[in-house]
């Protein structure tokens, strides 16, 4: 299913402008880790969830790139930025093979199921 978005002749030039270049170097720099690492794991600082998926990956013995934005106090706005390119409302953000697979929860479900590769 796909979400639903607001059609793009409804959204007018200049908030197209303005959200195209919302912290758009924090949005090519996740971008360009996603191209460039099998694993990539997007976060911030005091999120228990984050380090749990950190842990999981770790005990699977799965290398994984670390981005880190901020924490509950700061860095919102470049947080933003990334949930707004990738279309997830929370972190962490798990990106398997240049797919977003999800947070903690989903990262759990495929190592339970065997699909997580010791790297």
């Amino acid at each position: 299913m796909e979400r639903p978005l607001l059609p793009n002749d409804r959204v007018a030039a200049p908030v197209t402008a303005s959200v195209a270049a919302f912290h758009r170097e924090v949005v090519e720099e996740v971008a360009t880790a996603v191209s460039r690492h099998p694993v990539v794991v997007v976060g911030m600082k005091q999120n228990p969830v984050v380090k749990k998926a950190r842990r999981i990956l770790d005990e699977a013995g799965v290398s994984y790139e670390y981005l880190e934005y901020g924490s509950y106090f700061s860095q919102w706005k470049q947080r933003l930025a990334i949930k707004l390119w990738a279309g997830f409302p929370t972190f962490p953000m798990v990106f398997l093979d240049g797919t977003l697979v999800g947070g903690a929860r989903e990262v759990e479900q495929l190592k339970s199921e065997g699909k997580l590769k010791r790297s």
